[in-house]
């Protein structure tokens, strides 16, 4: 069973930053009135995966499950611009290889953290609701039926990329910014050990992820 929703560590590193969300919107440079149905998609179609790969998950394993979700979450989510909203004003400083790098560990740390928390099914739901235009963007709200019938709110901000529209945040019980989380804990590591150290955080936390298969 997915350890992303309801699980309580995941709540406490995700508090307090919602106000981020401001922040991101003044960034969006998308027409709203141009979403409607394909922001939804894009969001439909990642649930498909992860369902895929949940009902699937034990005979993947976590190495499977990181192979199977990885172009769903480089489709689905707009990686470049939130590490560099998560790296924030040091981005501007970075020559374009190490920003790349950058992108490439993040991406890496998303789709092991799904492939970790998705594990497994056992009749869990999946639901696109609604969506609404929201300042320059679109907010996508989703929820996600535990078996047990708990319904946890997951609302994603998208964001328009060339044609196509993708995930700049996600809203853990709808209002709580992944974004400005990962933010906040970038900040200090590149304080500490700069961008190559965040790069070797990224790549060594994937890496974690998915060396656990055993656990699957």
């Amino acid at each position: 069973m997915t350890r992303l929703v309801g699980n309580s560590s995941m709540s406490r590193r995700l508090s307090g930053l919602a106000a981020a969300l401001f922040m991101t919107l003044a960034l969006l440079a998308a027409p709203a009135d141009a979403a409607s149905a394909s922001a939804a998609d894009t969001v439909h179609r990642f649930y498909d995966a992860l369902l895929t790969t949940m009902r699937n998950g034990p005979s993947l394993g976590q190495q499977g499950r990181f192979k199977t979700l990885e172009p769903a979450v480089d489709r689905a989510f707009d990686l470049d611009y939130m590490t560099r909203m998560a790296v924030g004003p040091a981005w501007a400083d970075l020559p374009a290889a190490q920003r790349q790098r950058l992108v490439d560990a993040f991406g890496r740390y998303v789709t092991a953290t799904y492939a970790d928390r998705f594990d497994s099914y056992s009749g869990e739901k999946l639901q696109v609701t609604g969506e609404q235009p929201y300042g320059a963007g679109v907010v996508v709200n989703s929820r996600i039926v535990k078996s047990n019938g708990e319904p946890i709110t997951i609302n994603y901000l998208m964001r328009q990329s060339g044609d196509k529209w993708q995930i700049a945040d996600i809203y853990l019980t709808g209002t709580i910014s992944e974004l400005a989380t990962r933010r906040s804990e970038f900040s200090s590591v590149l304080r500490r050990e700069g961008p190559d150290g965040l790069i070797n955080l990224l790549n060594h936390k994937a890496d974690m992820l998915v060396a656990s298969s055993a656990r699957s």
